[in-house]
C-alpha cells in the first residue's frame, strides 16, 4: 500500500536516534529524545490561498527538520510514517 497526501500534506519517515552518547552510554528507548531529523517520502498536491494553487516547497527525497509535537504518526507495511502539514516542517537541511 503506498501513501498519497492531499493538499498541503508531507508524509515522513523519521530518521532513527542514535543507541549510543559519544560516551558508549546506551540509551534506553524512554530516555532518547524524539527526533526531529525526517526524510520526505512523498508530498500533497499543494494548498489553494484566495483561489490560487501554490506547490509545496519539499520534494521527495528531502531531507528536513519538523516540529517537535507535530503531525499524525501511520504503520504501514512494517514502517513507521509521520503525516503533517507542510508548515510542520521548519527546515530543508542541504
Amino acid at each position: 500500500m503506498k501513501l498519497k497526501p492531499l493538499g498541503d500534506k508531507v508524509v515522513l519517515k523519521v530518521v532513527e536516534s542514535e543507541e549510543k552518547t559519544k560516551g558508549g552510554i546506551i540509551l534506553t528507548d524512554n530516555s532518547k529524545e524524539k527526533p526531529l531529523l525526517a526524510t520526505v517520502v512523498a508530498v500533497g498536491t499543494g494548498e489553494v490561498i484566495d483561489g490560487k494553487k501554490i506547490d509545496l516547497d519539499v520534494k521527495e527525497g528531502d531531507l528536513v527538520i519538523y516540529n517537535k509535537f507535530s503531525g499524525t504518526e501511520v504503520h504501514l507495511d512494517d514502517t513507521d510514517y509521520l503525516i503533517v502539514k507542510q508548515s510542520d516542517i521548519l527546515a530543508i537541511c542541504e
